[in-house]
């Protein structure tokens, strides 16, 4: 017995290492892939050794659980697209959420003391709101819902009375755990109160949502194991819950906001006022735009949502390599909230194989952009909108971007004029040096491939 024991605290610590050391390999992306494996292995490692700690002999269902749910895996990271990577993380977030709440409530069969009863309540809440928050995230990534930030008269003191009506049932869930009606009112609560709060913060602020929710699903399995005394389910939920929290902060600080103005602002709720752009635009062809990138020597690629919708991220790492073959310098200058979720340029890239050293950060490339002969936009709109630096009244004004308009030359590949997601009008379209090649991005590269290629 005692062995068995010490077999499954040594299994503990052997997973808890691998969490460690794969979260720390998912920092680069040439390790990221070595990283996720690890700690999928120290996810096995740990699951293994919870049931021998508990005592679990009924292993058919354990066994039916990892075929199906590795089966549903499978399937998603088969046939779920690029583009639809922010949705599926924003749903596992969910179900994370839902699976600490299960874990709670379940705990309730075994000690009811106050320390534990606290424990539940937490994991409940936490799951509750990841659960419904998420979903919502999910319904504005999507556009199912509508990306805009939902606001009404008196938004903040509903949610004020939610959150006294969360702690009254709380409390009182602590003081009489037998009485279930509270339990079912702090289910009903939280998941109520994970809808008010997503539903008044705008699509183009959905990359911080989702690593604050990413946070909450691991606080929320912290709690979980506080509340079934499982140490390794509280060690993988506090790295979870912080490297959630210091994401966000480094995404908030990228858009120069803080993170309850993120939460609490609304932006998006209302369009920002019209303003008066001076210049014209400037459309160019492929054919035009080729006899141009044949004469740079230095170019910079910036890369938005527009390339993954396009999944032109492969025909970009051609359109490198030739460049590079007739002597340009390439670089990828990639914002902190490019895309829809954080580090998802980063992914499309590297699915390319795009070499890591060429991924340059805002910081990187910024003073690098005044010696660029073109820099190329594709498909981001917001995150190069110099509206941040010269619009006073621009909701995104004070908001580091990437400096394209600094370069000599840029060309920005889109379909349309229509603005970004945070749908806020961009001067750079009009700018003396800007040239508009409209048109699928992936169809654009591939004729300027085609030009290079002759």
């Amino acid at each position: 017995m005692e062995s068995t024991q010490l077999t499954i605290q040594l299994a503990y610590v052997a997973a808890a290492a691998l969490f460690i050391y794969g979260l720390k390999l998912l920092g680069s992306a040439d390790s990221a892939r070595k990283g996720n494996l690890l700690s999928s292995v120290g996810m096995l490692l740990a699951i293994v050794a919870a049931l021998l700690d508990q005592g679990i002999v009924e292993y058919q269902w354990i066994l039916l659980g990892f075929v199906v749910g590795g089966a549903i895996g499978a399937a998603a990271a088969r046939l779920v697209q690029m583009t639809a990577m922010p949705e599926m993380v924003a749903l596992f977030n969910g179900f994370g959420g839902m699976a600490s709440l299960l874990v709670g409530a379940a705990a309730l069969s075994g000690s009811s003391n106050t320390f534990t009863l606290v424990t539940i309540v937490l994991s409940i809440l936490i799951g509750g709101l990841t659960f419904t928050g998420s979903l919502v995230a999910w319904g504005k990534l999507s556009e199912t819902l509508g990306s805009g930030a939902v606001m009404f008269r008196g938004q903040q003191i509903v949610n004020s009375l939610i959150v006294l009506a969360i702690l009254f049932s709380a409390v009182m869930f602590c003081l009489q755990p037998e009485n279930s009606i509270w339990l079912y009112a702090v289910i009903a609560l939280s998941l109520l109160f994970g809808v008010m709060a997503v539903i008044p913060i705008g699509g183009a602020d959905m990359p911080v949502v989702i690593s604050l929710l990413n946070s909450y699903s691991g606080l929320a399995a912290c709690a979980a194991g506080f509340a079934v005394n499982n140490n390794i389910l509280i060690v993988a939920g506090s790295l979870v819950g912080a490297s959630g929290i210091i994401l966000t902060q480094i995404m908030c600080k990228a858009m120069n906001r803080s993170l309850s103005n993120v939460l609490f602002s609304g932006f998006g709720s209302v369009s920002s006022e019209e303003t008066v752009i001076e210049g014209e635009i400037k459309p160019i062809s492929v054919e035009d735009a080729y006899y141009i990138l044949e004469a740079a020597t230095n170019v910079a690629i910036i890369p938005g949502y527009g390339m993954a919708v396009a999944q032109a991220q492969h025909v970009v790492k051609e359109l490198t390599q030739l460049l590079e073959k007739k002597g340009a310098e390439v670089n990828f200058g990639i914002h902190p909230v490019a895309g829809r979720m954080p580090g998802h340029m980063n992914v499309l890239l590297a699915e390319a194989d795009v070499p890591y050293d060429q991924l340059l950060e805002m910081d990187d490339i910024n003073p690098r952009m005044e010696t660029v002969d073109v820099a190329i936009v594709i498909g981001a709109n917001d995150v190069v909108n110099p509206a941040a630096r010269e619009v006073e009244s621009s909701p995104i004004y004070g908001m580091p971007v990437i400096n394209v308009d600094q370069a000599r030359t840029v060309f920005v590949l889109k379909r349309s004029m229509a603005s970004g997601f945070a749908g806020i009008e961009n001067p750079l379209f009009y700018k003396e040096n800007t040239r508009m090649l409209f048109g699928d991005a992936k169809e654009s590269i591939s004729g300027l491939i085609r030009e290079l290629s002759n």
